[in-house]
């Protein structure tokens, strides 16, 4: 059978054809993806800082608390491999500037690393020095990661030194000028390293007494007794960290999936007892990777008014 020169030359057209649109696919997807990369390490963790507000019902608040405002922030994994430094001093002088009542600091200061873990509490506390220069009342409780680099102690002393008040499963009240019991704040140690006592953390706090629960792992919150935390703050989750739509196992998410968690925001009805709330802060620092997508670093404010 006789084929057609011609035949032949339109197959290898079409051929050619399809490879060009396949080697134009591959290229867009891999200009696609230096682009998010690009943004995901340089620009979202870097640049962009979310600075959320939300408002805490507290029952028995005196009115000297009425409209006073407590700044969070978390995990800022310092020793990281290319950390998020430049933010946290960022962080640091937004909530200086802001002048708030009290500064929680839900754990996770440090990350392995190659260097000495004093060097890095020095860095840590250099960092933080600010808040409490300017006579504002800090409370941190640690994280896991501070357990798993077998910094507690030294870090809980090098902060104490520092005026900041390390709550290891336990509260005490915030200064005040108003007579009474005033503001508790309640640190609860982390879940994920075997350090969570609720009980003990709330031993302490009168019963009818205003407070705010600090805590690293939002899975010590369904552990917390009904009406004992009208608002709790967590960190720990990163927002998934990389948190692109309906790809969670790729995100830090997916590694903390066999935990029931919260992983930013409000918990939802039905998550802790009665009476509680709790809001998962986004932290300013990396897990595994300096990178950032849909979940930018965060400074949460917490306005009080009473119940």
């Amino acid at each position: 059978m006789h084929t057609s020169p011609h035949a032949d030359d339109g197959g290898r057209h079409r051929r050619g054809r399809a490879g060009s649109w396949f080697a134009g696919i591959v290229a867009v997807v891999a200009v696609l993806g230096l682009l998010v990369t690009g943004y995901g390490v340089a620009v979202e963790p870097r640049l962009i800082l979310d600075e959320e507000r939300i408002q805490a019902r507290i029952p028995g608040l005196g009115p000297d608390w009425e409209g006073a405002r407590v700044m969070v922030f978390s995990d800022l994994q310092v020793g990281m491999w290319w950390d998020n430094t430049a933010m946290i001093e960022r962080v640091v002088e937004h909530t200086v500037a802001a002048d708030p009542a009290a500064v929680l600091l839900p754990g996770d200061f440090l990350y392995q690393s190659e260097t000495s873990i004093r060097e890095r509490i020095q860095h840590v506390t250099r960092l933080l020095e600010p808040l409490t220069a300017a006579g504002i009342p800090v409370y941190a409780v640690m994280g896991n990661h501070d357990h798993a680099v077998g910094a507690v102690a030294a870090l809980t002393e090098a902060f104490e030194e520092h005026g900041i008040e390390v709550l290891a499963n336990e509260a005490v009240p915030v200064p005040g000028s108003a007579p009474g019991p005033g503001l508790f704040v309640v640190g609860v140690g982390p879940s994920s390293a075997g350090e969570a006592d609720p009980s003990a953390a709330f031993a302490d706090v009168p019963d009818a007494a205003p407070r705010l629960v600090t805590m690293h792992n939002p899975t010590t919150f369904p552990e917390l007794p009904a009406g004992a935390a009208p608002m709790a703050v967590a960190g720990h989750t990163h927002c998934g960290q990389i948190a692109v739509p309906l790809l969670s196992r790729w995100s830090y998410l997916g590694l903390t999936e066999e935990e029931e968690l919260v992983a930013d925001g409000f918990a939802p009805d039905g998550n802790g007892a009665e009476g509680n709330e709790m809001f998962v802060t986004c932290g300013i620092g990396f897990s595994l990777l300096p990178a950032r997508i849909n979940a930018p670093p965060q400074l949460l404010t917490v306005e009080l008014h009473g119940a």
